[in-house]
């Protein structure tokens, strides 16, 4: 069972790497500007639009980043294959799981999730207004490909070439395809089933572990690849991760997610 999320009464200040990804969908720089602010002290911050997503591209609304992107971004921020990295965003966001995912593509082993609110890390680890400098590191990523699945692939899992099960991120009404405030056509990938990500944080934390694994458990197969997708690909992480807290074997995301699939593809509608 891997361990995505940290408590905070584990995390060792002296020993670990800091990345601040809080950012507001809607606000692209309000992130950043609490950042400068007051943030953990030695940590670098990763915007979702700038860092974590290509929004030059046109496969969905975050679309993935390049490896040479990916390589650039870790390097800059000093960092190493073997370091301890603790990521963190304002709480119950999909931010710090979606810098958490592009890490383990890139082969970093040793990556956590605060499980709880950035309101509560200021109790409890150091915080400065002061922005750290980092050397460049010339660290060599060791990809993980098979963690992330193109359009071809998802296709080839809707259409049972390819075994998997999608999940679904969206709430029930999205996924069902009686609402859709954001894509042009409603509904969800053919065979996917849907569980909301909302329901995998309560009181301004992601669950714990245990009741993670009662949530998810009998979703699908554990033995079974399963690949998480949402709208944009952003809060799809959190799903993503939390099945991997939760058990299963082998876990994918479709970054490309809804707003990619319906570039090409036919969508389902549910009653």
């Amino acid at each position: 069972m891997t361990k995505v999320f940290i408590e905070l009464s584990e995390i060792d200040i002296t020993s670990s790497r800091f990345i601040d990804t809080r950012f507001i969908l809607g606000e692209p720089s309000a992130g950043y500007e609490v950042f400068k602010e007051s943030h953990v002290s030695g940590a670098v911050y990763w915007d979702l639009e700038k860092d974590l997503s290509d929004m030059d591209d046109f496969k969905g609304r975050h679309p993935m980043i390049s490896k040479e992107k990916m390589i650039e971004l870790v390097q800059n921020s000093g960092l190493n294959l073997d370091d301890k990295i603790i990521i963190y965003d304002q709480g119950e966001a999909p931010f710090a799981l979606r810098a958490y995912f592009l890490l383990e593509w890139a082969g970093f082993k040793n990556v956590r999730v605060i499980r709880q609110s950035f309101e509560m890390i200021k109790q409890q680890l150091p915080i400065t207004d002061e922005v750290t400098q980092y050397t460049k590191s010339n660290m060599t990523p060791l990809w993980n490909d098979e963690i992330y699945l193109t359009m071809d692939e998802v296709r080839d899992i809707a259409n049972g070439k390819r075994d998997g099960q999608l999940i679904d991120a969206r709430s029930s009404a999205r996924y069902r395809g009686e609402i859709e405030p954001i894509d042009h056509i409603a509904g969800h990938i053919p065979t996917a089933i849907n569980y909301d990500w909302e329901q995998l944080k309560r009181d301004g934390a992601f669950l714990e572990q245990e009741l993670m694994e009662s949530q998810l458990s009998n979703l699908s197969n554990k033995d079974k690849p399963v690949i998480a997708y949402c709208g944009s690909g952003v809060t799809a992480a959190p799903l993503y991760a939390s099945l991997k807290e939760a058990g299963y074997k082998d876990v994918k995301l479709y970054v490309g997610s809804y707003s990619d699939w319906i570039r090409e593809n036919d969508v389902e509608k549910s009653n």
